[in-house]
């Protein structure tokens, strides 16, 4: 059955990251997502269906338009990958626990707002917005439906003390991080509290710490200085999915070495 499963979000995952290809291109420049139809950016012809297979149709063409031979960015069946890789992942970590749409959510809308705030540095009300009624209603179903009420609270309370903690940063520290950062960080933090205070303490630090990594490495490899513009999206959602993962046994790991 977990063999199953996985391989059942995988494909799922492909046909997902084949729409966030153009969730990534339009949103940010206030498109519709669902009109026009995907189209070659050299001749503007609609790509056919056969063409649109995730992965597969961009193989089949080697990278090129059926039509007038422009190239194709391999960045396109690398995000259908990427998000097959997160869903399996995802469904490797939750199994047939009812929660798991609501992580399979986030793997996707994570996904496609990292791409975003590393093109455009910006983090789009469009996606981070409806991501608080989607998510609370889905851990809600998870939780009626897995008499887990105890969790859907922490996570409220985790979504609202995360949103504070960044906002108290961002007012204090406007030029250090955007007011986008704080809108994610109330989403990360219901689900990130749904899993444990450990996992929501791992999910807070370990952005701020990747982020404070490439920041060194940056200024080692005299790539940038202190002042050095980075988007932190893609940090704080590294952090959760590793919070996701094995947040909860980091914190009880840490816990036990130092005698808390």
């Amino acid at each position: 059955m977990t063999a199953t499963l996985v391989l059942g979000c995988a494909l799922v995952g492909l046909l997902i990251g084949s729409f966030l290809n153009v969730v990534v291109w339009r949103v940010p420049r206030g498109e519709s997502v669902v009109s026009p139809p995907s189209a070659c950016p050299g001749c503007e012809t609609p790509i056919r269906p056969r063409d649109n297979v995730p992965v597969a149709g961009w193989l089949m063409l080697k990278g090129r338009c059926r039509d007038c031979d422009t190239r194709i960015s391999p960045h396109y069946p690398a995000v259908e990958l990427a998000t097959a890789v997160l869903f399996a992942v995802t469904a490797l970590r939750f199994g047939l626990d009812p929660v798991l749409p609501a992580y399979l959510y986030l793997a996707a809308v994570g996904l496609a707002l990292a791409l975003i705030d590393l093109d455009c540095k910006r983090l789009p009300d469009a996606l981070t917005l409806p991501s608080y009624p989607v998510a609370i209603v889905l851990l809600t179903i998870a939780a009626v439906t897995g008499s887990d009420s105890g969790s859907l609270v922490r996570a409220l309370l985790g979504g609202a003390t995360m949103y504070a903690v960044y906002f108290a940063l961002c007012f204090a520290y406007p030029a250090g991080m955007g007011f986008g950062d704080v809108k994610l960080a109330g989403v990360l933090g219901l689900y990130t509290g749904w899993l444990g205070w450990g996992a929501w303490a791992v999910g807070l630090f370990s952005g701020f710490f990747l982020g404070g990594v490439f920041g060194i490495a940056l200024i080692m490899v005299k790539k940038g200085g202190r002042k050095t513009a980075v988007p932190f999206g893609p940090f704080m959602l590294v952090g959760v999915l590793l919070a996701i993962l094995v947040g909860q046994d980091l914190a009880d790991a840490y816990l036990n070495a130092t005698g808390i």
